[in-house]
């Protein structure tokens, strides 16, 4: 996090005598990065963080990736992945490197445990639902078309509020019946080199460590943890930890979220993608304007609704590119995609460092005297390829590379390329890549 924040009862000062209500010190924890030389917070717990047992390994999580020879545009449906897991083991990998991991999940049932990460920073961005992160820093309410930032080392448990009884989200999940719908439906990226999700450093100050006034977003937007945060009780808990691409199992003789105070610069947050604040110009912008957070060899972008480019000869979507250095890997969350044909909500695209990639044939000629575009879309751009796991395959449309085979047309020629395969007109802007 860029600024300091606190919360609960601390002592005047780091490092000195802090007592319980019994007489007995509280224990202090520094909750730090890369050797206290990165961002850190100090919390104290009403027991000894270090009083573990029962460890044992579960499972492996280490992803399998497949077609690492394959260079090609990809386009996977998640639209009606089938509900599983929980928030935890419900996470599916589809596409990932050796810096970042990303996934999707669809929570069939609730988490019934606690859970840290000890390999890497997690940002969770919750296409539906809603419900609490309860965190060892406190409670972090999230809701749709939120990013949930859960930094590396943070124990927590993630709680949905309960499904709709009048089943109003069934057609937003993807058609699924009342009985069927998942708790909700989230996205996430993981690191996996040891980096931290942080945002650009051109929004911050170098100074003061402030939100500049020409970043996209500020401190306001950002929604740190509150109360409740303390649980005081004693029995067995577990805690899975998740450390050298396994899961391990802990077992803790009172309830992991035991801090009373704590302060700092490293804690969890949530920000609404509504929040950010889009740039716009004359002409069109690269996807630079759109950034949100960083990790090192990534960036993660938010594409929001705005007003479009106001040259008047301006092409309001996206010249042909080649970003020789950067694979484009983006989540559509809504709006209208008749721009390219055959995305929905809730659909992946993949395009490869290397092979140039743009709009669909047709869609410049239709987008042209658009002023604004409604469509939401999260990306991470790569600095190594994105590979595939066998579930993305599952869910891959092989027909997508074939997509682009149709020249340009002249105005007054035949625009067949501007309706998709059920007739339907696909006049309007889609800004992305």
């Amino acid at each position: 996090m860029p600024y300091y924040t606190k919360l609960g009862k601390l002592p005047r000062t780091r490092h000195i005598q802090f007592r319980r209500p019994d007489g007995a010190l509280y224990s202090e924890e520094l909750f730090g990065t890369e050797g206290f030389d990165g961002p850190s917070s100090t919390l104290y717990h009403i027991h000894p963080p270090t009083q573990v047992s029962g460890w044992k390994s579960l499972y492996s999580t280490k992803p399998e990736y497949v077609e690492q020879g394959v260079m090609r545009m990809r386009h996977a449906k998640t639209q009606h992945m089938k509900p599983e897991g929980d928030a935890i083991t419900g996470r599916i990998v589809l596409y990932g490197n050796d810096d970042v991991e990303m996934s999707v999940c669809n929570p069939a049932e609730q988490v019934a445990y606690h859970y840290k990460n000890g390999q890497g920073d997690e940002c969770l961005f919750f296409h539906y639902g809603s419900g609490i992160a309860y965190t060892m820093f406190g409670a972090v309410k999230f809701a749709k078309k939120d990013y949930l930032i859960l930094p590396k080392g943070t124990i927590y448990r993630i709680e949905f509020d309960e499904r709709p009884d009048d089943g109003s989200d069934v057609e937003a999940f993807g058609g699924y019946t009342k009985e069927e719908m998942p708790f909700g439906k989230f996205v996430g990226f993981e690191t996996c080199n040891a980096s931290h999700f942080l945002p650009p450093p051109r929004y911050i100050s170098k100074k003061t460590a402030q939100f500049l006034e020409h970043a996209p977003y500020c401190e306001r937007d950002l929604h740190p943890p509150t109360e409740p945060m303390t649980f005081d009780e004693t029995g067995e808990f577990e805690v899975r930890i998740k450390a050298r691409d396994q899961i391990h199992s802990y077992m803790y003789p009172y309830h992991p979220l035991d801090i009373v105070g704590w302060d700092g610069c490293y804690y969890p947050y949530t920000f609404n993608i509504d929040d950010f604040c889009p740039i716009v110009g004359k002409v069109h912008l690269p996807p630079p304007i759109h950034q949100t957070f960083e990790g090192h060899n990534f960036v993660i972008c938010s594409f929001c609704p705005r007003m479009l480019d106001f040259h008047p000869e301006a092409i309001v979507v996206p010249y042909n590119h080649s970003n020789i250095d950067s694979d484009e890997i983006l989540y559509y969350v809504e709006g209208n995609y008749k721009a390219r044909r055959g995305i929905e909500s809730g659909s992946i695209s993949l395009h490869p460092q290397g092979i140039p990639h743009g709009p669909h044939p047709g869609t410049v000629e239709a987008s042209l005297g658009a002023k604004f575009t409604n469509e939401l879309a999260v990306m991470c751009d790569t600095f190594r390829p994105m590979f595939p796991t066998k579930a993305a395959l599952g869910i891959d449309d092989v027909e997508y590379p074939e997509s682009w085979r149709q020249d340009h047309f002249a105005p007054g020629e035949d625009r067949s390329a501007s309706t998709n395969e059920n007739g339907q007109s696909t006049k309007g802007a889609n800004t992305w890549d």
